[in-house]
């Protein structure tokens, strides 16, 4: 994964302490092709885990066109989804089931009401294995289980993305510490 480099020195994560959280990341894609380089990455720890019957939960916040479906259409390409992948804005959820596993692209942009979540059936999409990816999660708030990786997203001054990567979670943090010993250094072009 890219992070931001906070000194000269070759170090590519800054690991921030918080106490609510696990452990957190700070990333910088200057580039389209350093966003799809951190999807492969991700896709390549959650695959053999997701296989073994995982239930992983990436919630993506972010301002609209921050860059939250983008990363999202790299990560499902990068599991193996063939064909289009369309934004789940209108229907909500999109399935998808790439080598037998079991992934939901969520976006609750247009949710006026949390219980929405409740009553569209929800619950048992989130309880079973699988990949859930979710778009706009504070729509569904105090819904949703906790979740194993968050992603801040914000576009900067040259086009490039802002990603705080945070975990709660002892599978998030397993996949965080993965991520970071298999990182590759970006040179702001393609991965």
């Amino acid at each position: 994964m890219v992070a931001s480099q906070t000194t000269s020195d070759s170090t590519l994560f800054s690991v921030v302490p918080d106490t609510a959280e696990v452990a957190s990341v700070r990333q910088h894609w200057p580039t389209e092709d350093d966003c799809a380089h951190d999807a492969r990455t991700l896709a390549h720890e959650l695959a053999p885990r997701l296989a073994q019957g995982a239930a992983v939960l990436i919630e993506l916040r972010g301002t609209l066109g921050a860059g939250k479906t983008t990363f999202t259409r790299h990560l499902l390409r990068a599991l193996g989804v063939q064909g289009r992948i369309k934004s789940p804005s209108y229907a909500v959820v999109e399935p998808y089931d790439p080598d037998g596993l079991p992934v939901w692209h969520f976006d609750f942009y247009r949710f006026a009401d949390p219980r929405e979540w409740e009553d569209a059936g929800f619950r048992d999409i989130f309880a079973a294995p699988g990949l859930k990816v979710v778009e706009w999660p504070d729509k569904a708030a105090g819904l949703l289980p906790p979740a194993d990786l968050l992603m801040d997203i914000d576009t900067d001054a040259q086009g490039g993305r802002q990603v705080a990567l945070r975990t709660r979670t002892a599978q998030g943090a397993s996949l965080l510490a993965t991520l970071q010993v298999s990182a590759q250094p970006s040179t702001g072009g393609s991965a």
